[in-house]
């Protein structure tokens, strides 16, 4: 079995779904624009600088999905998908899948975008397994922290292995 791992941001998509997530929710009026950007623009530059602090970032992200309830936050999240992430999606990434589809490999996304946003993403490319982010959840309602380890820089490996080892996928190849 031969496995295909994509990145999702600038890769399958052109453009940041994490990063036009934030954008959407400004121009819904689901965010105050000045507050959303001053900080989004701190963290930023954080992460220009190599010094992002994955979780403060990630806390900052889920505050929405924290003081939202869930049916209301995936009502708000197809219409995001819809107006923003399907006109994003390159032809040539989905002729890509399909011809990894087509010779019967297995397909995985790894992103550091948030499980919440990125799983439908991964279903419209009909990628069923999805290593990102996590938002904690407590019956069925985010908690605004991170579960687990962040799928971002070293996180991404981390996690890796731990989906590899949690398919009991042998990774002599690596």
């Amino acid at each position: 079995m031969n496995l295909a791992i994509f990145d999702l941001d600038n890769t399958l998509l052109d453009g940041d779904s994490d990063y036009n997530w934030g954008l959407y929710l400004v121009k819904k009026g689901f965010l105050d624009e000045e507050k959303y950007k001053a900080q989004n623009q701190k963290f930023f530059e954080e992460y220009q600088a190599g010094k992002l602090d994955i979780f403060a970032f990630a806390e900052f992200q889920f505050q929405f999905l924290k003081n939202n309830t869930r049916k209301f936050l995936n009502d708000v999240r197809s219409g995001y998908i819809d107006e923003i992430i399907r006109p994003m999606i390159l032809k040539k990434a989905e002729d890509l899948v399909n011809q990894h589809k087509e010779a019967g490999d297995s397909l995985l996304i790894i992103t550091a975008t948030n499980t919440f946003i990125t799983k439908p993403i991964g279903e419209i490319f009909g990628i069923d397994e999805l290593i990102g982010t996590d938002p904690e959840e407590n019956l069925g309602e985010f908690t605004g922290k991170v579960k687990g380890t962040p799928s971002y820089k070293d996180g991404k490996v981390t996690r890796l292995f731990d989906w590899l080892n949690e398919k009991k996928i042998k990774t002599s190849r690596f």
